[in-house]
């Protein structure tokens, strides 16, 4: 009876998601851990299952880390991005394009629906523009993502699972780096998705970073940007693409604690949820 009640809970939400779009940022423990990887896959086949259109966009920093390590490659970050010369992208083009996001296009295809990988150069699905860390230090080629080709998407969606690198190239063809969870609250207003959500290493949004227990269940957009100036670290562009996708007519951002078990579906199907919800101001 319990299974059959969690059934009915999920049921309204099943219906009032259907044909909806939501789109995935895919990283940290949920991606590191073999365990956490294959129950994603599991939920993302789900999702496309009762008929929901998901996207992934995915980073892969540990990854990109590791082998910046081994090839003795000085690894540094401010404000949450990656310092990024040219060896830099070429190396997170190498890991994100090629192992990352073609482990994860294996792992949905044998779970039951067939996934496609693709990267922001792919069909110029991103136009990127170099920016700046937070207090405008310069991080090198870092990217901007200032046009989402969603041609592209909608074509793939239509049979397929889009699963995206996030790496980009500018106008004059320079490949940068791109912070994934800026790429997948950009991909999220292209697509006018119904709901974004960040998987990451914490139980969702800390009002204080010291007190675990201290998660904002629920939040309006304006506070979430009230309180950005005081957020530092890989919150803060989390943070910041939530509000952005807001202010770009995403219905609902969420943070949701990637480390547990099934938490993606726990947080779109169930009444108390996990994690942090955004929305809009009204």
């Amino acid at each position: 009876m319990r299974d059959v009640g969690t059934l009915l809970e999920a049921l309204p939400y099943i219906r009032e998601f259907h044909g909806r779009t939501v789109v995935i940022k895919y990283g940290g423990a949920a991606m590191d851990d073999p365990r956490l990887r294959e129950e994603f896959a599991r939920d993302v086949v789900l999702l496309k299952y009762v008929g929901l259109n998901p996207v992934v966009v995915h980073g892969g920093g540990p990854d990109i880390t590791q082998y910046m390590e081994r090839l003795d490659m000085p690894v540094q970050f401010v404000g949450g991005l990656r310092v990024s010369d040219e060896p830099t992208v070429e190396v997170a083009k190498m890991v994100l394009v090629g192992k990352v996001n073609k482990d994860i296009v294996l792992r949905i295809n044998r779970h039951g629906q067939a996934a496609v990988g693709i990267c922001g150069d792919d069909g110029r699905l991103f136009q990127v523009e170099t920016t700046t860390a937070p207090g405008g230090q310069d991080v090198g080629l870092v990217g901007r993502i200032t046009r989402v080709d969603v041609k592209l998407l909608h074509h793939i969606s239509q049979d397929y699972i889009p699963v995206i690198a996030s790496v980009g190239a500018d106008r004059e063809g320079r490949s940068h780096n791109v912070n994934a969870d800026e790429a997948a609250g950009a991909v999220a207003r292209a697509l006018r998705a119904y709901k974004v959500v960040f998987l990451t290493d914490v139980a969702g949004w800390l009002r204080d970073p010291s007190d675990l227990e201290s998660v904002v269940s629920e939040a309006r957009a304006d506070e979430v940007e009230d309180a950005l100036p005081s957020i530092s670290g890989g919150m803060r562009p989390k943070l910041q693409a939530c509000v952005d996708a807001i202010h770009g007519g995403v219905t609902y951002a969420h943070i949701v604690d990637g480390r547990v078990e099934h938490s993606l579906l726990l947080e779109l199907f169930t009444d108390a949820g996990i994690g942090t919800k955004i929305r809009a101001a009204s």
